[in-house]
């Protein structure tokens, strides 16, 4: 497994890191942490698939990013030594994580020096996906939002051998990674599916024209 977060480092900084990690498992539907808890670990996804999930001032929760194998969540714990989780974790399915400490990551530091430059990986990420998803939310239409949601999402399952990618996320789930409405959202699959692009199940979305789902959410 390659982690972005650690590709940028010395290999033998990497083989460092990763041994002072260890092993997590989960079951589906377990929740990893609750926002609020305090932080002390980073999590490197080595299988399966998580929901970050946050509570809005109206009391609900929504679905704010899906990662998974090869990404990594809980990097305020490196950053910040008080640091609380800013968001829930839950396992969509099976799950297994590295872990990194914060006091074990303290110590590589010292002794490899290399190592600190993942602080500096963990705060690019965060400005990149901040970036990304504010110019999203202040100038793309919500049915553009829709698309260009389901098009990253797509990128983190596995196409079947006929190349379809099934997303087994409702439709309340995409809709509040667009930052939209449910009925929006319905509106904007339907219209992928009359000309072939999605193919709509319960509790799933079947992509089965990835290339056209792509240029779409140009």
């Amino acid at each position: 497994m390659e982690w972005k977060l650690l590709e940028s480092m010395a290999e033998a900084d990497r083989r460092v890191v990763l041994a002072a990690t260890n092993r997590r498992r989960y079951r589906k539907s377990d929740t990893i942490f609750h926002a609020g808890d305090p932080g002390d670990t980073l999590h490197l996804i080595d299988r399966g698939r998580v929901a970050v999930r946050v509570s809005t001032p109206l009391g609900d929760v929504a679905t704010i990013n899906v990662l998974g194998p090869g990404e990594f969540f809980g990097e305020g714990a490196l950053v910040r030594p008080d640091n609380t989780r800013g968001a829930s974790i839950v396992a969509l399915e099976p799950v297994e994580t590295l872990t990194l400490h914060r006091r074990d990551f303290e110590n590589l530091c010292i002794a490899h020096p290399g190592v600190q430059r993942l602080l500096v990986v963990v705060l690019t990420e965060q400005i990149r996906y901040l970036q990304v998803h504010l110019l999203d939310a202040l100038y793309a239409p919500a049915e553009r939002r829709v698309v260009r949601r389901l098009h990253d999402l797509v990128q983190r399952y596995p196409a079947s051998p006929d190349g379809t990618v099934s997303i087994p996320l409702t439709q309340e789930d995409l809709a509040s990674l667009a930052g939209t409405t449910r009925p929006t959202t319905n509106r904007v699959l339907q219209e992928l599916a009359a000309v072939g692009i999605v193919s709509l199940g319960r509790g799933r979305t079947d992509v089965i024209d990835p290339a056209g789902l792509a240029r779409k959410a140009r």
